[in-house]
């Protein structure tokens, strides 16, 4: 096991950027830049062990300083869309951020994804650990309160793992996740539409013609969305 870190550049106003790279004993491998909480790279065996590199993304910097579809990001404050960038809570009305025409889309047109967060390499008992802390200022973005956010990536001998803490000082609302997209082949040239996944769901959210939930919840079985038993894509 073994973790280590780098410079990785610097953003257009001068922020540091450094990537950490971790290792485990089975030979795998992840990349994390302190730049939008970013997983840059995976490496991992497929059925053979050989191993490849998973997760789509850039090879530099300048890629995710432009990074249009949230490679690898840590998305927040709230992941995907809040409808006309506007909500309610405890009877005050936000405005937040309208990054798209119609809605506000994963946090806003400077996000989590586009922040700097502060960095640190540990090497814990499940692995090795980068752990990257961010404290988004009230009003930042247009959302209520102060909000103290904690994102960790370890990588076990088994794969790896994020986890996510979020505390606040006053009510405010919260959707984190991490924006990868997956290619199991390793190969990025090809697509993923032979790859089987399964997901441990029954019910789903319908959405509108701009992919908002419309507050229905409806049964899995019988859709194209029905991936209780393994599905090809």
């Amino acid at each position: 096991m073994d973790i280590k870190r780098q410079s990785w550049g610097a953003t257009p106003d001068g922020a540091a950027v450094e990537l950490f790279t971790l290792s485990n004993d089975q030979g795998m491998q992840a990349s994390i830049t302190n730049f939008g909480a970013i997983l840059v790279s995976l490496t991992a065996p497929d059925i053979n062990g050989t191993m490849a590199d998973v997760v789509l993304g850039y090879d530099d910097l300048a890629g995710y300083l432009n990074n249009c579809c949230y490679f690898g990001s840590l998305v927040g404050r709230v992941a995907n869309r809040i409808s006309e960038a506007r909500f309610t809570l405890d009877g005050v009305t936000y405005d937040v951020d309208k990054n798209k025409a119609k809605y506000q889309l994963h946090g806003g047109s400077q996000g989590f994804d586009k922040r700097v967060w502060d960095g640190d390499a540990v090497m814990t008992d499940d692995g090795p650990s980068v752990v990257l802390s961010y404290s988004s200022p009230d009003g930042e973005q247009g959302f209520p309160g102060t909000l103290d956010v904690t994102a960790r990536y370890t990588l076990t001998n088994d794969g790896l793992r994020l986890d996510c803490w979020a505390e606040t000082d006053k009510p405010t609302v919260v959707n984190l996740t991490n924006h990868s997209y997956f290619n199991l082949s390793g190969d990025c040239s090809t697509n993923i539409l032979d790859h089987l996944a399964t997901l441990n769901s029954s019910q789903y959210l319908p959405t509108d013609d701009i992919q908002i939930p419309t507050g229905e919840v409806a049964d899995l079985a019988g859709t194209p969305l029905d991936f209780s038993e393994p599905t090809a894509f």
